[in-house]
């Protein structure tokens, strides 16, 4: 029998401040003979890449941030997101275990600046990855085939040029992208929720029990979860699919009986 609790709760609360983040970076800038399978080395490189802007928004609020080299200095842009991150509980990126963060933290870094407090990071990528085989693990594909919208479309190479020159026209193409590209990936951590493992658990957050990923109260009593010593309630929220279970057990194997060892 499937019961629902807290009824009369339904929803999702947002006690956690959960930031999604994405950046720009401009490429690296160098000198080369050739145009193919050319391998670059150090001395040919005359400037590294580095943030040319970036967007960020708090999940479940409207207000997108958005700051560039084009509207602010270099360290103040870095400045700005830096706050962002160090008053988030968690970060959503798409790949940004790999690029995002680690590309701001070397901008912190040169820019003398302290690491921000400890957050969750979740990198959405990672989740398309491991929990479901897409004909591509891009952006732009998962967030059409869940039908939550498609990146902004540009030109290529050409933008960037543009923007590193400050050609206005290509701000505002580089701004609505950029802008769009976090949009739609709260979208689809919206559609993953459920799917993901290393989130947050909003319960540490309310007195009243909700589902871990969400914070939704809409839970419904789906059987039990067992461990080697102990049974535990098992809830299913139904809201984002999470499954979870009860703190306490319901009933504990006895004494006498034998675990493995």
């Amino acid at each position: 029998m499937f019961v629902i609790i807290n009824k009369l709760l339904t929803g999702a609360i947002n006690y956690m401040k959960i930031l999604v983040l994405d950046i720009e970076t401009s490429p690296h800038t160098g000198f080369h003979w050739g145009l193919w399978q050319q391998n670059i080395s150090i001395n040919q490189l005359i400037e590294a890449s580095t943030v040319l802007c970036w967007a960020a928004k708090w999940v479940g609020k409207k207000k997108v941030h958005f700051a560039s080299i084009m509207e602010s200095s270099h360290k103040q842009m870095i400045m700005e997101v830096h706050k962002l991150i160090d008053e988030a509980d968690a970060v959503i990126t798409y790949n940004g275990k790999r690029f995002d963060m680690p590309t701001l933290n070397r901008e912190f870094l040169l820019q003398g600046m302290n690491p921000p407090s400890p957050y969750k990071d979740i990198d959405l990528l990672n989740t398309a990855r491991s929990k479901f085989r897409f004909a591509s693990n891009k952006l732009d594909y998962i967030a059409q085939e869940l039908g939550v919208g498609q990146k902004t479309g540009h030109e290529g190479m050409p933008l960037w040029i543009e923007c590193m020159s400050k050609n206005p026209k290509a701000w505002k193409i580089m701004k609505k992208y950029n802008i769009n590209d976090v949009k739609i990936t709260e979208e689809v951590y919206n559609k993953l929720q459920g799917w993901i493992n290393i989130h947050p658990n909003h319960n540490l957050e309310t007195k009243e029990m909700c589902c871990p990923n969400c914070g939704g109260y809409n839970l419904q009593r789906r059987g039990a979860t067992i461990s080697l010593t102990n049974k535990y309630q098992r809830f299913q929220c139904q809201d984002c699919g999470k499954w979870s279970k009860g703190k306490k057990p319901i009933e504990k194997i006895q004494s006498y009986s034998a675990v493995p060892i």
